[in-house]
């Protein structure tokens, strides 16, 4: 994580609390999050995106970028993540920070975790990691939480506040649940009741963490145990956004006011749930991986209960 402040930039750039948020997810990238004032506006496909000009704060969501990941499905993890990053930093209006939710490597290797520092450091933004259950592999289970973990909490969840919205960082792979499901823990659960409580229920909240808080599918620990208890501490707030790795695909589910959103591998696909015997890198034809990275917009307005996703392949 990193302790940059995100609302005196915003203040800076005149972005008021009162604000709506949006998302588009782009291939390799994951989910473009953009803050403006009062009116919604999107920045479109890639290509307009790339030309559009944004007045509020926006931010990025990447996830499972799985470096040094070399099998068939994609034989140069870290070049499509170059490629991720090299789309942002062209963008002509610079997100204000990037959250990357889980699976920065493969093996939980040093030279892993230097690589993708090295590639993700070229987008030039604040970045605000969790970690997935492939970063927490190495011996002493320490290279992440040397890395990003400063400043966090327990396993290395925390919070912060940007633009009006405040987010909370989750860790749900420490003590995977019998057939992999997620899972939080009393400690972490007692901390998140604690920091929501007090906050005006009229607060924008973002929760991001690795493995998806709602149920996917169970078979393949899509999911996570203790998820609903969390899921209890934000029932009071209007607008809620959840956002997840782990699957890579886009899923969508809607809740009352939360709204949960699964984000793309810049890595490789996964099987969609039950249409294989069991989760993990799908190798498909060269030519369609492309369409398996695809885009899809996402629209929230503040005081609405309900996201419009469109997902839209970059090949296809």
């Amino acid at each position: 994580m990193s302790g940059f402040d995100h609302d005196n930039r915003d203040e800076e750039r005149g972005v008021s609390r009162r604000k709506v948020l949006e998302c588009m997810t782009w291939a390799g990238t994951g989910v473009l999050w953009t803050v403006a004032g009062g009116v919604p506006r999107s920045l479109g496909m890639v290509g307009s995106a790339q030309a559009a000009e944004s007045s509020g704060m926006t931010f990025l969501q990447i996830s499972d970028s799985h470096v040094g990941f070399d099998k068939a499905a994609n034989p140069n993890a870290l070049g499509t993540l170059e490629e991720a990053i090299g789309k942002i930093s062209a963008m002509p209006a610079k997100p204000s920070f990037m959250i990357h939710t889980g699976d920065i490597t493969h093996l939980s290797k040093a030279a892993e975790f230097d690589n993708a520092e090295r590639v993700i450091s070229q987008a030039k933004l604040d970045v605000h990691y969790v970690p997935g259950e492939h970063d927490l592999i190495d011996e002493e289970v320490k290279l992440y939480k040397e890395r990003y973990g400063r400043g966090t909490r327990g396993a290395g969840w925390y919070s912060f506040d940007a633009g009006g919205v405040h987010f909370v960082g989750l860790v749900n792979v420490v003590d995977l649940k019998a057939g992999g499901l997620g899972n939080l823990g009393a400690e972490q659960l007692e901390w998140l009741e604690n920091d929501l409580k007090g906050r005006s229920k009229s607060t924008p909240i973002v929760l991001f963490a690795h493995i998806p808080l709602w149920t996917v599918y169970p078979t393949w620990g899509w999911g996570t145990e203790d998820g609903a208890r969390a899921l209890e501490y934000v029932k009071g707030f209007g607008s809620v956004t959840v956002l997840n790795g782990h699957i890579h695909q886009v899923m969508q589910k809607v809740e009352g006011n939360v709204t949960f959103h699964t984000a793309r591998s810049t890595a490789f696909p996964q099987p969609a749930p039950g249409t294989a015997p069991s989760p993990g890198p799908m190798k498909v034809e060269d030519a369609r991986l492309r369409s398996l990275l695809g885009i899809a917009s996402v629209n929230f307005k503040q005081g609405q209960e309900r996201l419009a996703i469109i997902d839209t392949p970059l090949q296809g």
